[in-house]
């Protein structure tokens, strides 16, 4: 059985930084790509940052650009978040996402391309 299981969220201040971890058990994702996503109160949920496993390339959504690095430990099968300067918007659920395919030449920021999904770990910024 595939789990993706999130950890790292928590209550934060304005301004600090936070690193966010997904260990995938069951499968390796290390010829795959993953993803993070976000879901805020009222909004849909949005695409983060993901990363080709074998490849290390990555990819952010504008909003994620500057403050947010995405990486990996494949050895670990851990995909990483690291959160910067953090602002209370950034307060939301977020979620790591696995495709299941191997060798894609580029990763989806459509949420439909992941196969697998955490649970999500919540991150709180007070202002």
């Amino acid at each position: 059985q595939v789990r993706l299981v999130e950890s790292g969220g928590g209550l934060v201040q304005t301004g600090d930084s936070l690193t966010l971890s997904c260990a995938a058990s069951g499968r390796t994702f290390s010829n795959s790509c993953m993803g993070w996503f976000r879901r805020a109160p009222g909004i849909e949920r949005e695409f983060v940052a993901s990363i080709i496993n074998y490849s290390g390339r990555t990819y952010y959504a504008d909003s994620a650009k500057g403050r947010f690095t995405i990486s990996r430990d494949n050895a670990k099968g851990t995909v990483f978040l690291h959160i910067n300067s953090l602002k209370p918007e950034d307060t939301a659920i977020y979620y790591c996402a696995a495709d299941k395919r191997n060798y894609n030449p580029t990763c989806n920021n459509d949420p439909r391309g992941y196969d697998y999904w955490g649970q999500g770990t919540q991150v709180t910024v007070s202002s």
